[in-house]
């Protein structure tokens, strides 16, 4: 399986981006040295797709797979993008608060510790519905690792599109994210630019 190993605070400041998006409270005192260059359409477009990839933890491939699926679905593909983007388990255990960081959601989900609607998944990628109920499974939910994370995740807003129980560590999907209320910051209308020359 394909890892990026990139440090993270580094990325950050290549793609201008706040590491807080990240789930990460650090923060870089470098200056970016190129800060004053000029960027090409082509670098700004670039730019964001990088970003999006980055927040989210998709590789290429897979990132373009979805980019398809959201070209295919109604409405604008640009929004369904982001909508896709956020739909992802791993993006959900995030934003549920059971993870400090989309990676650490990613490996909470391959060592199988999610159940989605009662049943184990193991995939990242895997996109939840509306209505879905997604809980950390009955044996890991004692173990001190979840109680460090959800020390750190207390103050963390759950997005108005889901539901949790900390004290049960269960949550659920109320609804399907507009763009509107998705908080990241990328312009999707220049991701969708770039896939389509």
């Amino acid at each position: 399986m394909a890892v990026n190993r990139v440090p993270v605070l580094k990325r950050c400041r290549s793609l201008g981006l706040d590491p807080i998006y990240l789930g990460i409270d650090k923060k870089s005192n470098r200056e970016l040295k190129r800060a004053n260059k000029k960027i090409s359409e082509y670098g700004l477009q670039l730019r964001e797709k990088q970003k999006a990839k980055f927040i989210y933890g998709v590789l290429e491939k897979p990132f373009r797979n979805l980019f398809e699926k959201a070209q295919k679905m109604q409405g604008r593909s640009g929004e369904n993008l982001m909508t896709l983007l956020e739909l992802r388990l791993d993006n959900v255990i995030f934003r549920l608060g059971y993870a400090r960081t989309r990676r650490e959601a990613r490996q909470i989900v391959d060592h199988k510790h999610v159940l989605v609607n009662g049943k184990c998944v193991n995939i990242p990628s895997y996109l939840v519905k509306a209505g879905d109920v997604i809980e950390i499974k009955e044996k890991n939910k004692d173990s001190q690792r979840y109680k460090d994370i959800l020390e750190v995740t207390e103050g963390r807003l759950v997005p108005e599109w889901l539901e949790a129980n900390h004290d049960s560590l269960k949550g659920s999907v109320k609804q399907i994210p507009t763009r509107d209320i998705i908080d990241v910051p990328v312009d999707e209308m220049l991701i969708v630019e770039l896939y389509s020359k």
